[in-house]
């Protein structure tokens, strides 16, 4: 179900993002204020979630193709997807800085 939500997600986002990129060719104005609004703290957030939805997304798809394709896959299901979760929170711990610093930055100064 989680492999689903996070598919959907980042189709969204996606969407969104072609949709304001082609922004740019109809109003070049309007395209930075749009821009300018993606630099806040709240958007830093949705980026590490997005960063959260593919990192899972890719992570618990390789481990659908194991199951599928492995023989033995199917019967180290639960201990695939236990690996998986451990080296999604390794990542995730580690996304920490590089995607929320700069929003850090912003609301307590450097």
């Amino acid at each position: 179900m989680a492999h689903r939500v996070t598919g959907v997600l980042i189709f969204f986002f996606l969407f969104v993002h072609v949709l304001d990129t082609a922004l740019v060719r109809v109003s070049p104005e309007d395209y930075d204020k749009v821009v300018a609004t993606y630099k806040t703290p709240i958007v830093a957030l949705l980026e590490y979630g997005l960063v959260a939805a593919i990192l899972f997304h890719a992570l618990n798809g390789l481990r659908v193709i194991a199951v599928d394709f492995w023989s033995k896959g199917p019967r180290y299901q639960k201990q695939m997807f236990w690996s998986v979760m451990g080296l999604w929170v390794v990542l995730m711990l580690g996304a920490i800085y590089p995607v929320l610093g700069h929003a850090a930055r912003e609301l307590f100064g450097s």
